[in-house]
C-alpha cells in the first residue's frame, strides 16, 4: 500500500499561471518501470532534501522513534471532516491530496495524536503501518549497525536512512547527471547525517551499499544555517556568508555552484511567526530561463495549500532578473517542488528517481517554452505521460 487517490471525486483545479492542472493527482501515480533520467549534459540538477519524514522515519526534536514518525505521517495523509460533532473519515487509504472538497487531514483537525494507528482513531490504518515498519526493517542476516540502523520502540531494528535515497545516488551518478544535494531541515539531526554520509561515501562504511565511494561524491561535514527576516535571508557555513542584501540573485548562484552534499537549518521560528505559511517558510530560489541549473526541493510538508506548506518558493521575474516574486505551490509542483510520499518512498527502492525524472522532464518543457518568448507566468506547464 501507498499513498493514493480516493474514491471520491476531486473537483477540476483552477488554472494556474505555469500549469494547467484537470487532475492535481495525476502525478502522484505516475511511475517508471526503469527509471531513467534525462541525459542532461549542460544543466546541473541541484536537490534540496528535507530530512524527517523525507530520508529519516524519526525526529530528534519531537524524540519520535520509528513507529512514532510512521504513525505521525498517516495522520497528516488520511483526510476526513466533521459533521455533527463527530469526525467522520473521507478516505479508505492513505493519500497526499485531498479525496474531496472539504476533507481535512486528522492531523490538521486534531494536531498530534501518539498511537494513532493503535488506540486512536486511525485503526483502520493499521495495516498501512505495519506494511511499512516490515518494509524499514534492517535485513535479519546482518547485525545492527551504530550509524545506519535504528532501534525502534517496538525492539526491532530498522534503517535509519531509508535505502531508496541511496538508490537515488546511484541512479544519477551511473546516468552522468550532474547533480548536488543540499539538505534543508528544521530539525536537529543535520549534524550527524552528513558524519554517517561521509563515512558512507568516503570510505564504503554501510553495511547494504559498500560501493558508495565508487559515486566520488564529496560530503561538507559542516552544518550551515539559514536566517530569515523582514530585511533579509541569510546563509552562513563556516566561513562563509551570502545575504540577500547583496542581491537575491547572489543566494541563487551560490546554491547552484554547491557540490557534493551539504546542508542547512533553516529558520523554524520565522515560519511559526509567518503561522506555517508559504511566506515563512524554507527559501528557494527558482529561475525558470535558467539552461544550466535546477533546483528542486523534496519535503513531506509540501502542500498544495499556500496557507499551510513548507517552502517559499521566488521565481526570478526574467532572465539575469534580480526580482523575483512568491510563486504558488501548485505552480511549481512536480516541476521544482516534490511532497514526499514516504510511504512510496519506503516500498518503492526508485522512487526518488522517479520524482526526480518527472521534474527534469518537466523542467525541460517549460525551459522550452521560457526560450520561445513564454514568461514563466504565461506558460503551460504540461505533465509528464509515463507508462505503470
Amino acid at each position: 500500500m501507498s499513498v493514493s487517490e480516493n474514491s471520491c471525486e476531486i473537483p477540476e483545479t483552477e488554472s494556474h499561471s505555469c500549469r494547467t492542472h484537470n487532475n492535481s493527482n495525476i502525478a502522484e501515480h505516475q511511475s517508471v518501470s526503469v527509471p531513467k533520467l534525462l541525459s542532461v549534459r549542460k544543466r546541473k540538477v541541484v536537490i534540496h532534501f528535507d530530512l524527517n519524514n523525507t530520508i529519516l522515519v524519526s525526529d530528534a526534536v519531537t524524540n519520535q522513534g520509528t513507529v512514532a514518525a510512521l504513525e505521525y505521517f498517516l495522520s497528516t495523509v488520511t483526510w476526513g471532516r466533521m459533521a455533527k460533532g463527530k469526525w467522520e473519515w473521507m478516505c479508505e487509504t492513505p493519500s497526499l491530496l485531498p479525496p474531496c472538497e472539504g476533507a481535512v487531514t486528522y492531523y490538521s483537525q486534531f494536531g498530534r495524536v501518539a498511537g494513532f494507528t493503535t488506540v486512536g482513531a486511525g485503526k483502520r490504518f493499521r495495516k498501512a503501518l505495519d506494511e511499512h515498519l516490515q518494509l524499514l526493517r534492517w535485513p535479519s542476516h546482518l547485525p545492527a549497525d551504530k550509524e545506519f540502523s535504528v532501534r525502534g520502540e517496538d525492539g526491532k531494528q530498522y534503517h535509519w536512512i531509508i535505502p531508496s535515497f541511496f538508490r537515488l545516488l546511484q541512479d544519477l551518478a551511473s546516468q552522468g547527471v550532474e547533480f548536488s544535494i543540499v539538505f534543508r531541515t528544521f530539525g536537529t539531526d543535520l549534524s550527524r547525517v552528513l558524519t554517517v554520509l561521509q563515512r558512507a561515501l568516503e570510505q564504503g562504511s554501510h553495511p547494504i551499499f559498500p560501493d558508495l565511494p565508487a559515486l566520488k561524491l564529496s560530503v561538507n561535514k559542516t552544518p550551515g544555517r539559514i536566517r530569515c527576516s523582514t530585511k533579509s535571508v541569510v546563509l552562513t557555513r563556516g566561513e562563509e556568508h551570502v545575504s540577500t542584501r547583496d542581491g537575491e540573485r547572489t543566494l541563487y548562484e551560490y546554491l547552484s555552484s554547491l557540490k557534493g552534499l551539504g546542508g542547512f537549518q533553516d529558520h523554524f521560528d520565522w515560519w511559526a511567526r509567518n503561522t506555517y505559511s508559504i511566506l515563512g517558510g524554507k527559501p528557494l530560489w527558482v529561475d525558470p530561463f535558467d539552461s544550466t541549473a535546477q533546483h528542486i526541493f523534496i519535503d513531506d510538508n509540501i502542500r498544495q495549500n499556500d496557507k499551510d506548506t513548507i517552502v517559499h518558493p521566488m521565481v526570478f521575474l526574467g532572465p539575469n532578473d534580480s526580482q523575483t516574486r512568491t510563486a504558488s505551490t501548485l505552480e511549481l509542483y512536480d516541476l521544482c517542488l516534490i511532497q514526499n510520499d514516504l510511504l512510496r518512498a519506503i516500498s518503492d527502492p526508485t522512487y526518488f528517481t522517479q520524482r526526480i525524472q518527472i521534474c527534469m522532464e518537466n523542467y525541460k518543457k517549460n525551459l522550452e517554452l521560457t526560450k520561445g518568448g513564454r514568461s514563466l507566468e504565461k506558460c503551460v506547464h504540461l505533465q509528464v505521460s509515463t507508462t505503470e
